[in-house]
């Protein structure tokens, strides 16, 4: 990094270490890696963290607040207390507080954008703290275009620094698929909370094409992964579209079961119509699996462009999965590597760190 003094950064996150989802996923990996190059400290002060905190060296967080009156109090506090060169928001609810902070500290603000909360025009508050940012980071170029659309704030100030993926995600021999009798059958696999807010991940969707497949003479299983209040209703779909049998809800995993799943599946599939990017993709083609999504919004990065993955309209999503069912497999390890080239975290760090370095020589 160029500077030559420590700079202190003070992040305020929804959740990041011992955080559950994409959004603490990406925070850890962002504070992660700004630590990790050496000139940053970080502190971090979370509204959530329902899991065990292991923060990396440079990296130390705050017990969490969910409760707005006292966690208010405790970031007024931290900011006073010792002052931050840059303040990081992770998320735009944040946003008017973090610019307060930033204002009364001098330090340089930076604002994250992820999915669907960025894409509609803010409240008036939020949009001038946004405006007021020295720097908008946007996961995808989707919600970069959406950031433009209502906030009033220079396109260069407004920089696209995509997800990364985890090095525990990588290619195996598969071996569950033995252990659950899935040799034979064609394994499609939906990674993502089933949450009745989030029915735009399209699980329905890939549930009420197993008949077509079926009938085209794939022997379908389709696994989802994940836990929420909207597994009962999907259950009841299934079992409407005639096709319970081939449809098995795994509730929450853990990292090292995830792993093996994604190894699993002959294909990913989220036919979503509002991810901000989709962490997920990147999770099963690094670890060897093809992924299928639908042409738009953030899944366009993800999958880039169509080179990574398969891109297609709504209108072709059953055709394009009986022709990916059709096909073999392909070279696992050689997909692995396509994805760890563009979105490893090697590519990742050194983005994270040119972030920085704009700011602190901007200054």
């Amino acid at each position: 990094m160029a500077s030559h003094h420590m700079l202190s950064l003070l992040a305020f996150v929804t959740d990041a270490f011992g955080g559950n989802g994409g959004i603490a996923q990406y925070n850890r990996d962002l504070l992660g890696a700004v630590a990790e190059a050496g000139e940053v400290s970080v502190r971090v002060l979370p509204r959530l963290a329902p899991g065990p905190v292991a923060t990396p060296p440079g990296v130390h967080q705050e017990r969490a607040r969910p409760n707005r009156g006292p966690y208010l109090i405790s970031a007024l506090r931290a900011a006073i207390s010792k002052r931050a060169d840059i303040v990081f928001c992770g998320h735009i609810y944040m946003a008017p507080l973090c610019a307060l902070i930033a204002r009364l500290t001098r330090a340089k603000l930076i604002v994250q954008m992820h999915g669907i909360e960025a894409w509609r025009k803010p409240s008036r508050l939020r949009r001038a703290a946004v405006e007021a940012s020295d720097l908008v980071l946007c996961v995808s170029r989707f919600t970069r275009a959406s950031v433009l659309g209502w906030a009033e704030i220079a396109p260069e100030r407004v920089v696209v620094l995509p997800n990364t993926v985890r090095v525990e995600f990588a290619p195996a021999d598969g071996s569950l698929r033995s252990v659950w009798g899935l040799q034979d059958k064609r394994v499609l696999l939906t990674v993502g909370r089933l949450d009745a807010r989030e029915r735009y991940k399209g699980h329905d969707r890939v549930i009420d094409a197993i008949p077509q497949l079926v009938a085209a003479g794939h022997d379908v299983v389709y696994l989802i992964a994940g836990e929420g209040d909207d597994q009962k209703r999907l259950q009841t779909r299934a079992r409407q579209a005639g096709v319970v049998d081939r449809v098995k809800f795994l509730g929450a995993v853990h990292l090292s079961g995830l792993i093996e799943i994604y190894q699993a599946a002959d294909l990913f599939v989220m036919p979503s119509t509002g991810e901000g990017f989709g962490i997920a993709f990147l999770e099963a083609m690094a670890s060897g699996t093809p992924a299928l999504g639908l042409a738009m919004a953030g899944a366009t990065d993800a999958l880039a462009d169509g080179e990574l993955g398969t891109l297609v309209p709504e209108s072709k999503l059953v055709a394009a999965l009986i022709q990916e069912l059709e096909r073999k497999k392909p070279e696992p390890y050689r997909l692995a590597a396509a994805t760890l080239a563009r979105f490893g975290r090697q590519p990742f760090t050194t983005s994270a760190c040119a972030v920085i370095n704009r700011l602190t020589e901007a200054a």
